[in-house]
């Protein structure tokens, strides 16, 4: 509110889980500048309905993203800025990101995972 940015931005506060795939579907660009996640769900969550994601270049978020979006530096409102309006106002840049973020969230399904635990027991047998 500060920064008058009411008319741009939605602030939605809590948003129920059924709730969330519709607002992914919709949103232009997810960003999420996190000084550290454990995994970050959200940003697979955006990633698999091909919403276009900013996040941070910091723990396991690089891992999640891959090349299927931006990664900035959580501590610069220029490396920030820069990633949005590159997304908002490039429709290539975009598109792209769309379609690598559903083939990269595409990875990360419960069959793959199943494969790569039993991967490692059969491994350490």
């Amino acid at each position: 509110k500060n920064l008058n940015l009411e008319d741009d931005v939605i602030f939605t506060g809590y948003v129920p889980d059924e709730d969330l795939v519709a607002i992914y579907n919709l949103a232009e660009v997810l960003v999420y500048p996190s000084f550290y996640e454990g995994f970050g769900l959200p940003i697979l969550e955006a990633m698999s309905c091909g919403c276009p994601v900013i996040a941070s270049n910091t723990s396991s978020m690089p891992e999640v993203v891959g090349d299927a979006g931006i990664l900035i530096d959580p501590y610069s409102e220029e490396d920030i800025e820069r990633a949005i309006l590159m997304v908002l106002e490039k429709d290539n840049l975009r598109n792209e990101l769309k379609e690598k973020s559903l083939n990269r969230a595409s990875y990360f399904s419960w069959e793959n995972t199943a494969k790569e635990v039993l991967k490692c027991f059969y491994e350490n047998l």
